[in-house]
């Protein structure tokens, strides 16, 4: 699963780790976060988020 970096402060989501403070299980893709999900960092939207190349 890819990891995907917020373009605004680039908080970087793991799915290995999820979002435990959002109630995201680890595992969870981002494809497959709620739609209203938001960085936990800086409050944007899934839309402002990007794949991390690695």
């Amino acid at each position: 699963m890819k990891k995907y970096i917020c373009t605004v402060c680039e908080y970087i989501y793991d799915p290995a780790k999820g979002d435990p403070d959002s109630g995201i299980e680890p595992g969870t893709a981002f494809e497959d976060l709620p739609d209203d999900w938001v960085c936990p960092l800086c409050g944007v939207g899934k839309e402002d988020f990007e794949p991390v190349e690695e």
